[in-house]
């Protein structure tokens, strides 16, 4: 015996999964290219240090690596900033010797 289930592909008409449910659902045709992406994600993030040959990763400049640091004091990740890979590390270094020289926080002071 199987214990009561049925046997692989006997799920009936319309209770299977993953069905075609183009008729129940409405499907609206096109593919996801069409509407502009798969995810729905947004425009692609450029690095802005890439982007400016003039900007320097700085642990001394706090009010720049601030937009890399959340709220709760930790270092934002790389497909979130937009930054590249060279400079995420460099980012990463930065915020810590600054977090080393109370520069930044290691975290935020949490009320009761």
């Amino acid at each position: 015996m199987n214990g009561g289930y049925k046997k692989e592909g006997s799920y009936g008409k319309g209770a299977g999964r993953g069905g075609d449910r183009g008729s129940e659902r409405g499907d609206r045709g096109g593919n996801d290219m069409d509407r502009g992406g798969g995810r729905g994600f947004g425009r692609r993030k450029v690095c802005r240090y890439c982007a400016d040959k003039n900007l320097k990763v700085d642990y001394k400049n706090a009010a720049d690596l601030k937009y890399f640091v959340t709220e709760r004091g930790k270092i934002v990740p790389r497909r979130i900033s937009g930054n590249c890979a060279r400079h995420q590390r460099e980012v990463a270094t930065a915020i810590k010797r600054g977090r080393n020289l109370a520069l930044l926080p290691y975290t935020v002071m949490q009320h009761q």
